[in-house]
């Protein structure tokens, strides 16, 4: 499953001063700035953990101050990551369909609150309580759908009509609580709402991302179609096996998950979309949403503090938050009196982590081309560092 599970470590030395040596006076550590310390951490959590390839962004006061790659792309070549190398982003892509049905809520085609079969009136399932499913409760995880068993990386699909047919084969399935009654994490809700997304505007979700978040925000190196990516910038994932990392057999994309799981980006282009959602919508004269719509989007809508303890829990991690609510998509949490709208995402061979912090006006994304390496953690010690006060 891709829970969204929030994962620590800390910083470096720093040149001496060379004048008080020529004088014969104790050396001294001038401070580090905040981009070495940025670096140091990183670094270090790539080299504790494994990690063949990362890459990092920081937005602090509004405007990206950090954008890096560490390591390569592959385990065997020497191709080295970039800012610009793309990465697999798993379900960080969820926040790009939050928008899309927020948009079409905009645009007076969709009500949060009307069933989602008002929308896809093919959809069916055997437990009838299907009916009762809100696109509201699909976004913020209350619908009561199961969650994905098999993403079938090992046996890709690849046309436009292949999310019809997952949806289509939705119809023997049953629902795991009343809609509305618990939050529980559904990819498959987003498969549904990217079929919404299609079946409301006429074009394939893909491209009614392309062309009303991507392209707006000149996100050029982003896309939700792994067919259209350069390989040569592409980074694969890997897995640890008998004590090493190596690289999956399979790459993780499936065109039926596309609303959970497949946009590709790289940590520049993140940053820009970290930008425009610190911006309420707008980036360089291309508005996606209007301001005014932040105020329903990044709403808590329950809170899910026990639920997300429980999961630190079951992982043997410290929980990170002082509480969290889920939103529509974006789970918005509470740390050490700072504010946080964030993602993570986990599939196969990677994981990512996108968090802002709208009051602070900053944010951070982290990408890496391994799984089971607690990414989380190490996007909260860059918010750590970037909260910190200057030269501390």
């Amino acid at each position: 499953m891709q829970t969204p599970i929030a994962r620590t470590a800390y910083v470096r030395v720093a040149l001496l001063c060379a004048i008080p040596l020529m004088l014969g006076a104790p050396a001294e550590h001038p401070p580090q700035s905040l981009q070495d310390r940025i670096t140091t951490v990183a670094e270090t959590f790539q080299r504790t953990q494994r990690i063949p390839g990362l890459a990092v962004g920081v937005i602090r006061g509004g405007k990206p101050i950090y954008a890096r790659g560490f390591g390569v792309q592959r385990l065997g070549t020497d191709r080295g990551v970039s800012e610009r190398t793309i990465f697999h982003m798993a379900s960080v892509t969820k926040t790009f369909v939050a928008t899309g049905i927020a948009q079409l809520v905009v645009d007076g085609k969709i009500d949060l609150n009307a069933p989602v079969s008002r929308y896809l009136p093919g959809f069916a399932m055997r437990d009838q309580r299907f009916r009762s499913i809100t696109v509201r409760q699909l976004l913020n995880h209350t619908s009561g759908m199961p969650d994905v068993t098999d993403y079938r990386w090992d046996h890709p699909e690849y046309d436009a009509a292949a999310l019809g047919r997952y949806v289509a084969g939705l119809r023997d399935s049953t629902l795991i609580a009343d809609p509305g009654s618990k939050f529980q994490y559904s990819n498959i809700a987003f498969e549904l709402l990217a079929y919404v997304i299609a079946t409301t505007t006429g074009q394939d979700f893909e491209s009614y991302v392309q062309t009303r978040i991507l392209h707006p925000l000149a996100m050029g190196h982003s896309t939700l179609l792994m067919t259209d990516v350069d390989s040569s910038e592409l980074a694969w994932g890997h897995q640890l096996q008998r004590d090493s990392m190596r690289p999956t057999a399979a790459y993780p994309y499936n065109r039926p998950h596309a609303g959970s799981s497949t946009l590709h980006s790289d940590v520049h282009d993140m940053l820009r979309w970290a930008q425009a959602n610190l911006q309420h919508g707008d980036l360089d004269g291309g508005r996606i949403l209007p301001a005014d719509a932040y105020a329903w989007l990044w709403a808590p809508t329950r809170d899910i503090t026990p639920v997300m303890r429980g999961l630190y829990q079951q992982y043997h991690l410290d929980f990170a938050y002082d509480s969290c609510a889920i939103a529509l998509a974006w789970f918005i949490c509470s740390r050490q009196g700072h504010r946080l709208v964030w993602h993570d995402g986990d599939d196969r061979g990677f994981e990512t982590s996108l968090v802002l912090e709208p009051n602070d006006d900053a944010a951070v994304v982290v990408m890496a081309n391994a799984d089971g390496v607690n990414l989380g953690r190490l996007a909260l010690q860059l918010v750590d560092l970037v909260n910190a006060k200057p030269n501390t």
